[in-house]
Order: structure tokens, then sequence, then C-alpha cells
């Protein structure tokens, strides 16, 4: 189970700090989720399909997960044209809006958050004032997925090994019903021990990452160009709404 295949590597992306890549992507991606032009979509899509080239990431990755997230728009080209009779758009014209936004923002998050460890951007979002509550849940629930999957392949081993072949029976359902909930009844217990040592090894309630990352001036560029970006957009948005 590896869901930071795009943490690792040497690009531009990856070596920025995690704040700025934070404060980059919301920026942007707030300014193409509040767009509602045909052509800033569209510019949008091509620049955050270019930052998500820059970052070398694995084409077979990519395109897999690029799939997975149009099969949601690939629905609204079958209903919204058939649905929706608005004054200003047609249905397939707000399906296409609503796919090349959605498209344009899941580049940009690819690029710029995908690129960052979810401690680094755990710590990240510590730091730019988010409660450290909300903080701790992100981090702990990160981690707690690869226990619940490390429980459940472990108890589905044991199944197996035990002759259980699944069926459509009243066996079968039962037999997956006690699965998950030893699954959730271990990770639970897995999770207390986990907050034990913590304990003991003097946890306090606050975050000490191992790597402290301090902006430097590439960073600072970095963060400017992309509040630039956003401020293009918005202001070319702007100005196809008025005219």
């Amino acid at each position: 189970m590896n869901v930071e295949s795009f943490a690792t590597g040497s690009s531009l992306f990856h070596r920025r700090d995690a704040r700025v890549k934070l404060i980059a992507a919301f920026a942007l991606s707030l300014i193409l989720a509040l767009n509602s032009e045909l052509t800033v979509a569209i510019a949008g899509c091509i620049i955050s399909g270019t930052l998500l080239i820059l970052s070398k990431p694995d084409p077979r990755i990519v395109l897999k997960r690029v799939v997975l997230v149009n099969i949601f728009t690939l629905f609204l080209f079958i209903t919204l044209p058939l649905t929706y009779s608005g004054d200003s758009f047609s249905g397939g014209e707000i399906a296409t809006l609503i796919a090349l936004k959605t498209n344009a923002i899941f580049c940009c998050f690819l690029a710029l958050i995908a690129t960052s460890s979810a401690a680094s951007l755990g710590y990240a979002l510590d730091t730019l004032g988010m409660p450290t509550k909300l903080t701790f849940l992100f981090l702990f629930s990160y981690r707690q997925l690869f226990i619940i999957n490390q429980e459940y392949n472990r108890l589905k081993r044991a199944a197996r090994l035990r002759g259980f072949t699944p069926r459509n029976n009243l066996h079968t359902y039962r037999t997956y019903s006690y699965l998950f909930a030893m699954t959730l009844v271990k990770s639970w217990n897995r999770a207390d021990r986990v907050h034990q040592a913590m304990l003991l090894r003097g946890f306090s309630g606050k975050l000490v990452p191992l790597r402290q990352q301090t902006p430097d001036t590439a960073d600072y560029i970095f963060l400017s160009t992309f509040l630039f970006i956003a401020l293009v957009l918005s202001l070319f948005s702007l100005f196809l709404t008025v005219s």
C-alpha cells in the first residue's frame, strides 16, 4: 500500500518547502474553483498539466488516477445535457466546465501537494496556523490506514490458510463480517499501543519533525510566481465576465 508514490523525486516541486506549496495550491485551486469561464478553465488546465509534467511523476500512476477522477466527469457528460436547462450555459457546456476545473485542480494538487510527504504536510499545516487537533487527526488517520490495511491482509491470509473459499452463502457473509470486525478491533488495539509508546517517549502534544525545512529565496520566488499566476487568472476571469 503506497499512497506517497509522488513524494519521492528530485524535481523543482520536490525541493520546495511544503508550506509554500500549500499556499500556492490553495491560491490557484481557489481561483479555478470559483471561475465560471471556459477560457480561463482551459488556461488553468494547461497550466496545471504543465506543472504536473514538470514534477516528473510516473506516467502509469498518473494515468490511472486521471481515469478514476474522470469517471465522475463522464457521468456528468451523460446526465447534464439531458437534465440541465440553464439560460447562459447548456448542459454540455456546464459538464465541460466542471471537467476542465476538476482536472486542473487535480493536476495542481498532484504537482504541488502530492510531491510532499504526509509528515511534512502535517508540519506545514501546523506552522501555517491549522488547529493542532486537526493536524494530529490528519497525521494519525494517515498512519492508521496502513495499520488497518496490514491487519486486514493478515486476517484474510489466515482465513485462506484455514481453507476459506468465498462463495455466495451465509458462511461467507458471516466470515467477512467477523473479518471486518476483528480488523477494527485489532487496529484499535494497535493504535492504543502506539499512544502508550508516544507517552512513554515524552510526547507533549507538540509536533517535532525530524527535518525542519526553512523557506529560502527560491521558495519565495516560487510562491510569488504562483500568486501572480492566480492573480492573472482571476483578472482574466473578471474581464471576461464583465465584457
